[in-house]
């Protein structure tokens, strides 16, 4: 197998894939030793990307404040903004709209795969297509059901799988990296 010169020099950093992985993988660990924690800088993760959408819009209406769509701009950074000082605010509250977002997002996911799926019918792995929207259609139920008391828990809980899941890939990158394959 011939590496060019980027993929050998990316080859050469495998030791950063697995300490990259290590630490994300701890910092999943952690996420799953405290969830209501984890849950809140989720919550507090998503005020703070709230906040620079704010400031971008409403600087972007001012770049084009000549043009109809201002108040548009202006309106919807000041939307942006507010949500943002909301979250800040009562991140519980914040937590308890995010978790129902999620499982609506979910189960609309999921029907849409399910149903999209049947469009694949005669070609092979269709199936695997069904049953990922009905899986997901299902999580996204049993989210709901379980809200509002999820709320404290359930933010926590996506942020620490998706923390482990990556250090674990990380790791494995980097493993196969330094072997070669």
């Amino acid at each position: 197998m011939h590496l060019s010169p980027s993929g050998s020099q990316v080859r050469a950093k495998w030791g950063w894939f697995v300490a990259l992985g290590v630490l994300l993988l701890l910092l999943g660990f952690v996420a799953f030793a405290n969830l209501f924690a984890a849950t809140i800088v989720s919550v507090l993760y998503v005020g703070i990307v709230m906040m620079i959408g704010a400031v971008i819009e409403i600087v972007h209406a001012f770049q084009v404040e000549r043009w109809s769509g201002f108040f548009f701009w202006l309106i919807s950074g000041l939307l942006y903004a507010a949500a943002g000082v909301i979250t800040f605010y009562n991140p519980l509250l914040a937590a308890a709209a995010l978790t129902l977002l999620l499982a609506v997002s979910l189960i609309v996911s999921g029907v849409i795969r399910a149903g999209s799926s049947f469009q694949l019918r005669p070609q092979p792995g269709w199936g695997w297509i069904t049953a990922s929207g009905v899986v997901t259609f299902l999580a996204g139920l049993v989210f709901l059901i379980g809200w509002p008391v999820n709320t404290l828990w359930l933010l926590g809980i996506v942020l620490a799988v998706d923390l482990t899941f990556q250090g674990v890939s990380a790791i494995a990158c980097g493993l196969a990296l330094r072997s070669g394959s």
